[in-house]
Parts: structure tokens; C-alpha cells; sequence
């Protein structure tokens, strides 16, 4: 599929009554926005073909989603507001994240790794908004709140995982697929809880938002797997966040980067 193509497919799922259509043809970047809300949003063309070239209409079926449930909410915030009962997650994005609204309003964030950067999501039901400066008000919350809400509600989100063993290696995948699989990495109790099941190297992995896997490496190649692994998620996620891995020592995130083969060296921060 080539982008003409891909843009005529989303316009027929979509419709252009609903949605103005524009494409930056330098950096390949499309813009669709909403005609009566007046907002957009911006969807770069070169991942959701790559995504396409794996995933086929899945890949499709995806950013359907997305655009419908994002202006969805925005829709019902505008008739209703944000509601009473409010629910804020945590949201782990990558450390080149853009950390402004298209506005120039700068969003809620805590520093995390040097290749991650924790946001502050709004839970919406089927999607969330990240929250910036100018909804403080709005939610009647501080900063401070916010951050402490989110603490505390991330342990509420579920963390079974499912297992797996590639060459006498053990990796746990967590993926729930509500938008904050990565965001249980923040929640420590559960990070302690794996720790005690793992025999060898604990390792805890979040290449895009959708998942989290923790790794119990046993042995050499098993390192060359977690990072094929991760490489993989990385690239076929909606919201890729860090094809790095981290090591879990003394309830502590390090980086490490795996080079060439069954090498593996820890990032001094």
C-alpha cells in the first residue's frame, strides 16, 4: 500500500463531511480535523504504512479507532465537561515526546528515565486526554494532586501477565491493551512481586504503550531475544515509546544497552 492509498482508505472510513483532510507532502505528515470541533490531530503516514506492511487492515482497523474515540471524547467533554468522578492514570511516553499541546500549553510531567517521561492521563472510557496546565482549573486539582492521584490509581489496574520461554529464558507479557500496560511499570508493588519469581537477570521492557514485558534472563542469548523482542514491539506500536530494556535492581530502573552478540552494557546515567 502506498500513502494515496492509504489516505482514500481512511477518508472512506472516516468520511470527509466529518473530517478536513491535509497532507504536508515534505514530511509526509496528515492532518485530520474535526470540522465542527475545529481541532485535529496529525498522523504520520511512514508508521501506519510500515505498521500496514505487518498487520495488514489491522493497522487500519487501529487508527479507525483512534481518531473515532479521540474526537469522540473531545465531543463529550465540550457538551459535558469533565465530570465528577475522575479518574488520572499515569502515561509513559518516550523522552522525545512533544512536551507542549499543539497550543504551546506545556503538559503535566515527571521525569522518569532518560529515555522516558512520565504524562498524566484523564481516563475517558474507551481513550484518555493528557493533561496540560489549563485543565488544572477545570479538574479543580493541583499539580501535586494530579501526580499523587495517578500514583495511587495505577495500582488498581490489573497485572496478570501471560508467560513464555525462548531458549531457557522466561518473559512475562503484560498487555491489557487500555492504554496504560506501560504505565504499570511505575506501580513498584508489582515490580517487587516478579522480582521474587525471577531466577536470573531481571529485566522490565515497555516498547510501546500497549505492553510491558519482564524479562527473567537465565543466560547469554537471551539478551540477543529481549532485544529482537523489543525491536519488534517497538515498531509495531501505536505509541512507541523505547526500544531499550531496563535492568530491575534494588528497586531501581537502569538502562542497558545490548550490543553486538551476548554483550550486554549498563547506561551510567
Amino acid at each position: 500500500m502506498k500513502a494515496p492509498e492509504l489516505i482514500q482508505a481512511l477518508k472512506e472510513r472516516l468520511g470527509e463531511d466529518t473530517y478536513a483532510w491535509e497532507l504536508d507532502g515534505k514530511t509526509n505528515k496528515l492532518r485530520i480535523e474535526h470540522r465542527a470541533l475545529q481541532k485535529g490531530m496529525d498522523l504520520m503516514l511512514g508508521d501506519v504504512l510500515n505498521k500496514y506492511e505487518q498487520r495488514q487492515e489491522a493497522a487500519i482497523d487501529e487508527v479507525v479507532y483512534i481518531v473515532e474515540q479521540t474526537f469522540e471524547a473531545m465531543l463529550r467533554e465540550q457538551a459535558e465537561g469533565f465530570g465528577q468522578n475522575i479518574t488520572i492514570y499515569p502515561a509513559i511516553r518516550s523522552g522525545s515526546f512533544p512536551k507542549k499541546t499543539k497550543d504551546g500549553i506545556p503538559f503535566i510531567t515527571e521525569k522518569h528515565t532518560a529515555e522516558t517521561t512520565i504524562f498524566f492521563a484523564l481516563d475517558l472510557g474507551n481513550t484518555y486526554r493528557l493533561i496540560d496546565e489549563s485543565m488544572l482549573s477545570q479538574l479543580n486539582l493541583t499539580e501535586t494532586q494530579v501526580k499523587e492521584m495517578a500514583r495511587f490509581q495505577v495500582r488498581s489496574l490489573k497485572t496478570d501477565v501471560k508467560q513464555d520461554e525462548v531458549a531457557g529464558n522466561v518473559f512475562y507479557f503484560l498487555n491489557h491493551n487500555d492504554g496504560y500496560d506501560a504505565s504499570r511499570i511505575l506501580n513498584e508493588a508489582f515490580l517487587q512481586e516478579m522480582a521474587n519469581k525471577v531466577e536470573g537477570d531481571m529485566t522490565v521492557s515497555v516498547p510501546h504503550q500497549d505492553v510491558l514485558i519482564i524479562g527473567d534472563i537465565r543466560n547469554k542469548e537471551g539478551y540477543d531475544v529481549l532485544a529482537q523482542m523489543t525491536m519488534h514491539f517497538f515498531s509495531v506500536g501505536a505509541v512507541p515509546i523505547t526500544s531499550l530494556s531496563f535492568i530491575y535492581e534494588n528497586q531501581k530502573l537502569e538502562p542497558i544497552f545490548i550490543m553486538a552478540k551476548n554483550s550486554v552494557k549498563k547506561e551510567k546515567e
